[in-house]
């Protein structure tokens, strides 16, 4: 067997580096941290839009695909998540959004309501508009606005007011809904990463360990009791002891994969592969959601996007300058310039769609940009009902899973994504914005029924990344987080939401994270908070 540790966390990702961060605050804790991907010293990483380089880079990114989907025309989703330190906060769009109350309410779990989880939102945050009541400061997690802004932005956030959505400066202050600038999780423009922002101050401290290229094959138990892991390091086999814990925070994708291939999931499933069972729990890979998104593209008469920049080398020439000498210009903006939280029917009491709005184009993300003027507007659904599911193929770690988003399985999804469609060409028909459109690329004017717009859904439409809900609180878990039916093993990451949250999803696994460092501290005899 290799060292013992205290806490052996799988997954160097959003929640495995908050939490190796947090429990190696107590020099007498020993910790080793296993991330299945290198250090995050590929330098797209560090540049905001620099997401785009690594949608097909392997060396950072698992790349999945999801089966074919039953009502996206069987079409496969191509599912970008981080395999490097940081995760998916280092390949991410870096937007900083924590969700509506109402999400964490409805979880219906104690000591997870908003409320309880604020506190942990504000012990992250270093927020640049300074603290207040429903802000923090002073956190390891920078916070920022968008450099500057862009005069597409301001038009598509006037059109909205002028199709009757207010202006909002703030999705995380008072109340989500309207239109406004997305915050982004960077400092001096450079991405904010949790790798970044917790493990790397942490990173000497002699009572962590980091390893990188590690990838987990099985918990380890004694009877009923997670008692280490063991993992590859290239085709060597390692064992690690865990005194205390296990802590699984792979992601709602590798976190049901590891339980499954350890023998903790659907008897059935684990006899299928030859995994001796540990324990039957059906729930664990199930009940996955996701965010679909439909994009709109347009047309733009003016040379202003990005689009414009790509196709002159004087342009390229000059975004790097300005970045380097600046620190502004398209090179800082993260995946959504601006944005918006909208209700498609007046009588609902939150929002149930999002808006994206990009000052680019292309047909799918991580390829070309279009060779003219074009930006993008998108739909995404953010309290959908459908769920899924993620199951082991085979006993290999190394085998990617199956992995089923089940899009549009429920009428309430498709009525949504049809109305959150149509609610966004009419912001897009308001006079602020049409100077600039040339025309709607895509779906363009032939899409006009309900009939055409599901369809084109369909079609089109794709994941906005944020997985979740694969091993819930009050089913797999405990209200700490805790694997029900065994000791000593936990999960932290979004596999643990029973819903996902109604934006995008790093800022809430972050504050779930902090949460349960302080969930082990207090079952421990306290330390450090």
């Amino acid at each position: 067997m290799a060292d013992s540790y205290d806490y052996v966390i799988v997954g160097a990702g959003s929640a495995g580096c908050v939490l190796a961060a947090r429990l190696s605050e107590n020099p007498a804790t020993r910790v080793l941290l296993l991330e299945a991907g290198p250090r995050d010293t590929n330098p797209w990483i560090h540049v905001p839009l620099g997401y785009g380089k690594l949608f097909n880079e392997r060396r950072v990114n698992w790349m999945y695909q999801s089966d074919p989907e039953p009502h996206l025309d069987g079409r496969r989703i191509f599912t970008p998540r981080g395999k490097v330190l940081g995760g998916s906060s280092s390949i991410n769009g870096l937007i900083y959004i924590r969700g509506q109350p109402e999400d964490f309410d409805d979880w219906e779990a104690p000591g997870w309501s908003f409320g309880e989880l604020l506190p942990y939102f504000r012990k992250s945050e270093d927020q640049v508009r300074g603290e207040g009541p429903l802000h923090g400061m002073g956190g390891p997690l920078a916070v920022s606005d968008q450099s500057e802004p862009h005069e597409l932005c301001d038009a598509f956030i006037e059109a909205a007011a002028q199709a009757g959505h207010p202006k909002n400066a703030d999705f995380n202050g008072e109340r989500q809904e309207g239109a406004g600038y997305f915050q982004i999780t960077t400092r001096n423009a450079r991405r904010c990463s949790t790798a970044v922002a917790f493990l790397r101050p942490a990173g000497n401290r002699a009572n962590l360990k980091v390893e990188t290229g590690a990838l987990a094959t099985r918990v380890l138990f004694e009877g009923a009791r997670a008692c280490g892991v063991e993992y590859l390091l290239g085709e060597k086999k390692v064992q690690a002891r865990a005194a205390r814990e296990v802590i699984l925070s792979g992601g709602a994708i590798n976190t049901p994969q590891l339980l499954q291939l350890s023998g903790v999931g659907p008897a059935a499933l684990l006899a299928q592969h030859g995994i001796p069972l540990v324990l039957d729990q059906p729930d664990v890979g199930e009940h996955l959601q996701d965010h679909l998104q439909a994009r709109m593209v347009l047309r733009c008469t003016r040379p202003i996007t990005v689009n414009d920049d790509m196709q002159s080398l004087w342009r390229q020439v000059g975004l790097g300058l300005r970045y380097l000498l600046q620190k502004k210009g398209p090179l800082t903006v993260s995946a959504g310039y601006a944005g918006g939280f909208w209700r498609t029917r007046p009588e609902l009491k939150r929002p149930d769609v999002q808006t994206h709005f990009l000052t680019f184009s292309l047909d799918r993300m991580g390829e070309k940009l279009h060779p003219f003027s074009g930006f993008t507007a998108s739909i995404c659904q953010l309290q959908p009902t459908s769920r899924g599911f993620v199951r082991i193929r085979s006993a290999d770690a190394r085998a990617a899973p199956a992995i089923q988003y089940n899009y549009l399985d429920t009428e309430h999804d498709r009525r949504t994504m049809v109305d959150g469609m149509k609610l966004l060409r009419r912001i897009l028909e308001q006079p602020a914005i049409r100077p600039y459109i040339a025309a709607e690329h895509t779906p363009g004017e032939k899409v006009r029924t309900d009939e055409d717009w599901l369809a084109y859904i369909r079609a089109t439409g794709s994941t906005i990344y944020h997985p979740s809900c694969t091993a819930m609180i009050g089913k797999v878990l405990d209200h700490r987080l805790r694997v029900k039916g065994l000791a000593a093993l936990r999960v932290v990451d979004a596999s643990v939401m029973p819903a996902v949250v109604s934006g995008n999803t790093n800022a809430a696994v972050i504050a779930i994270a902090e949460k349960a460092a302080d969930l082990i501290h207090s079952e421990r005899g306290g330390g450090p908070s």
